[in-house]
This record gives structure tokens, C-alpha cells and sequence, in this order.
């Protein structure tokens, strides 16, 4: 009867030793996976801000476009007015040129105020 008693406090050390080892095992399970989670977002945060200033010039790019496309079309509008409209192109050249006709009353404005 000894015997059985001295297995069963062995098998009650063997079974502690087994939860232990599994407690140990779970929290190492545990500790890897927050390792691994913080490994991927440290390397996301530099990508984040790359991106995110990649946007930023990607938005001053397609401004600048904007830009120059308006004054593209802007002046592709003034070129065909200057060689279809002799009503436009008469009032450029008088501009330019500071003709008036007689009785006329010219009214300029200084820019620069």
C-alpha cells in the first residue's frame, strides 16, 4: 500500500510539474504573440508616415496640375479669341498701344493699388 501512495504523490509532482510547465508554456504563447504584434506595428509607423507624406506632395502635385491646366486653358480661350474675334483682338491692340477713339473716355486703374 506504500507503493501506491508514494506513485500517486509522484503522479500529484508529475501533474503540477505538467500544469506548470503549461502555465509557462501559455504565457511565453502570450508574450510572442504581443512580441510580434509590437514588431509589426513598429515597422508600420515609419511606412504610415512615408505614406502620409507621400499624399501630401502627391496633393501639392495635382494643385500645381490644376493650376496649370486652368492657365493652359485660359490661354488656349485667349488665342482663339485673338484669331477668331476682331472685336477682342481691336480691344487688345488699343490696350497695348493706348488708342482711343475720338469722344472716348478711358478709364485706367494702377495695378499695383
Amino acid at each position: 500500500m506504500a507503493k501506491k501512495k508514494f506513485t500517486a504523490q509522484r503522479l500529484a509532482r508529475v501533474e503540477r510539474a505538467t500544469r506548470f510547465v503549461q502555465g509557462l508554456n501559455r504565457i511565453f504563447c502570450i508574450c510572442a504573440a504581443i512580441a510580434f504584434g509590437l514588431l509589426i506595428a513598429a515597422n508600420a509607423v515609419p511606412q504610415k508616415k512615408e505614406y502620409e507624406k507621400l499624399q501630401t506632395k502627391l496633393r501639392s502635385v495635382r494643385e500645381r496640375e490644376e493650376a496649370t491646366l486652368a492657365i493652359k486653358e485660359y490661354k488656349q480661350v485667349q488665342l482663339h479669341a485673338l484669331r477668331e474675334d476682331t472685336s477682342y483682338l481691336e480691344l487688345q491692340a488699343r490696350d497695348r498701344l493706348n488708342y482711343y477713339r475720338e469722344g472716348e473716355r478711358i478709364l485706367r486703374f494702377d495695378p499695383n493699388r
